[in-house]
């Protein structure tokens, strides 16, 4: 299972992070545009970043319910309490303009939607050529929902990068582990690696 160090950082500093630059598209042969995710943690919290390049933004402005998050480029983080995913794990998707589609599952794709973290807290930022969503999610209730076991989590991270096409809005998905299935599905546990919270 691939690795990634959280750091410790009394102040909560991302550039003492570690910089997770391993991303690509899992069902298409070709190179992802630039993506970045790097967190920190201290006695309270995970704060975490990602950056990524996009020159074709797609923001879903329907006004229908999770739209604004599921019809909109956005990252996504999964936390698992289960290697297997035959136990609860919960996603938050997040687009840069501050909506979320939070939930819990289990495998395979038996969701939850009226559930949602209480402690989860980020904002967004359009930039020239791409974006970056920032946030926080207290430690205390990864514990409490199991995710969080001594200094090791199961954690996927990923983004969906819409575009423009002649015939609507293309779907490509990214992911920081290519799970090796067919068809595109994050919601499997080969997807999903290993946080390890380190002093």
């Amino acid at each position: 299972m691939k690795t990634y160090s959280v750091h410790y950082s009394a102040a909560l500093d991302l550039e003492t992070a570690g910089v997770l630059e391993d991303f690509s598209f899992p069902w298409l042969d070709r190179t992802c545009p630039w993506t970045s995710f790097r967190a920190v943690w201290n006695r309270e919290l995970m704060r975490f970043r990602f950056e990524v390049a996009d020159d074709d933004l797609v923001l879903d402005e329907s006004g229908e319910p999770h739209a604004a998050a599921l019809g909109s480029d956005r990252v996504e983080l999964f936390f698992a309490t289960s290697a297997d995913l035959s136990t609860p794990y919960y996603g938050a998707e997040m687009e840069p303009r501050g909506s979320v589609y939070d939930y819990k599952a289990i495998y395979h794709r038996q969701f939850d939607d009226t559930w949602a973290f209480a402690g989860l807290t980020f904002a967004g930022e359009l930039l020239e050529g791409g974006y970056l969503v920032e946030g926080t999610i207290p430690l205390e209730e990864l514990r409490a929902l199991g995710c969080l076991k001594g200094n090791e989590m199961i954690t996927g991270v990923y983004r969906a990068e819409f575009s423009h096409g002649p015939d609507g809005v293309v779907q490509d998905w990214i992911s920081w582990i290519d799970p090796q299935v067919e068809k595109p599905d994050f919601h499997v546990p080969s997807s999903f690696g290993k946080f390890l919270f380190l002093d």
